[in-house]
């Protein structure tokens, strides 16, 4: 099979993921209060990632030191507030990965996460659950009550790596965009990862 086969197989196995969390969503809780959307800015070094609301009004971005942006990331609100530091440690053979909200909130993300492609995953600190395809950044969220807090998933194949975040509590919101740009920017280091590891594997077989 082709690079392209490949490529097409995955994002359409992308799109039924994301249609099925969105089709469920929709059945067992209602339609969202309201959608933001996030998008990863081609071609700036910082790897910004920008969130919108349904008119594309930024609302939210990071912003991450060229030097330590594997590490450490600010969530800025349309005033330029901080209102969330991302942060990534090395623990044993994992990377546990820190949110750390303005308002003193704290939880953890842990790259476990990426071993389970269609499952219900704790997120420590928040007694919050992810439900979901979370490789394919397709899940509800759910509070310690059951209640929807959010449904992301991508709507259509976008190389600006685009994704719609539906918003079932607003009181969050700064808590699920933190989230979301926390797993989309796991999921980066994850596919940087592999073609670093694809690239030594190659050049060692030269």
């Amino acid at each position: 099979m082709g690079l392209l086969s490949k490529l097409m197989e995955l994002g359409n196995s992308v799109n039924e993921a994301a249609e099925d969390v969105g089709r469920s969503t929709i059945t067992d809780y209602g339609e969202p209060v309201y959608s933001l959307y996030t998008s990863l800015q081609l071609g700036d070094l910082h790897r910004r990632i920008d969130v919108t609301d349904e008119q594309g009004n930024v609302k939210y971005y990071t912003k991450s030191s060229i030097i330590q942006i594997r590490d450490k990331t600010d969530i800025m609100d349309s005033s330029g507030n901080v209102i969330a530091h991302l942060e990534k440690k090395p623990i044993s053979l994992h990377e546990i990965h820190y949110v750390n909200m303005a308002d003193g909130r704290n939880f953890t993300l842990s790259n476990e996460l990426f071993h389970i492609v269609d499952d219900i995953t704790n997120i420590e600190g928040l007694g919050w659950q992810i439900r979901g395809n979370v490789l394919g950044l397709a899940f509800n969220l759910v509070d310690a009550n059951e209640q929807p807090v959010a449904s992301i998933g991508r709507k259509m194949i976008s190389i600006h790596d685009k994704y719609c975040i539906d918003i079932y509590q607003p009181a969050y919101e700064d808590v699920i965009v933190a989230i979301v740009i926390q797993l989309e920017k796991m999921m980066e280091d994850r596919r940087d990862n592999e073609s670093s590891s694809s690239v030594s594997f190659g050049s060692d077989n030269n």
